[in-house]
């Protein structure tokens, strides 16, 4: 099925070129190894290509597998409200070993909070608001709409992707999106 046929929730999480006719969406937790061996891939993508695609984070937390999943993800969501949500996003992925099997990640993103300089009262605050964990299930439902089962998910131009294994398949899957939008 294509990403087209769902009424979505609004995008809260892009960055590229806004007005792109090429859109990676990724539906990922914080968690995921898998997520997290597709990081530094797409950091590389986002780099190559971001005057020409428009690059779509969608949070999808595996809470039945990974207990810091949502806090991870609800620790992104806060640092978004304070326009900090990539570099949160980074933070996160480039320390996942360090917080994913603690038992106290909370505190451990209240540090890179910190680090980000955030508000970190407003922050906490946020991490623990309604609103946010209804931003966090709203991108979650979509994805189970658009029979998203596992992470990390991509969609390029609407069309679920079979995960390309090398940085070299994603990036052909990405230039010939680019080349037939031009």
């Amino acid at each position: 099925r294509g990403e087209g046929n769902i009424n979505l929730p609004p995008v809260r999480w892009m960055k590229g070129n806004p007005r792109s006719a090429v859109t990676l969406v990724e539906y990922s937790d914080f968690q995921c190894p898998t997520c997290g061996q597709y990081y530094p891939m797409l950091r590389q993508l986002n780099d190559e290509f971001h005057d020409q695609i428009r690059f779509v984070y969608r949070q999808f937390p595996l809470t039945g597998l990974h207990r810091n999943a949502m806090p991870a993800a609800l620790a992104a969501e806060a640092a978004g409200r304070q326009g900090r949500f990539w570099e949160m996003h980074n933070l996160i992925f480039e320390h996942q070993k360090e917080w994913s099997e603690r038992t106290d990640a909370r505190n451990l993103f209240i540090g890179y909070a910190k680090q980000l300089g955030l508000d970190i009262t407003r922050f906490e605050a946020d991490m623990d608001a309604e609103s946010a964990k209804k931003d966090v299930e709203s991108d979650m439902q979509s994805g189970f709409l658009l029979g998203v089962n596992g992470t990390p998910t991509f969609f390029l131009n609407g069309v679920k992707l079979q995960n390309p294994r090398t940085y070299d398949a994603f990036r052909n899957l990405i230039q010939l999106s680019v080349g037939g939008a031009s």
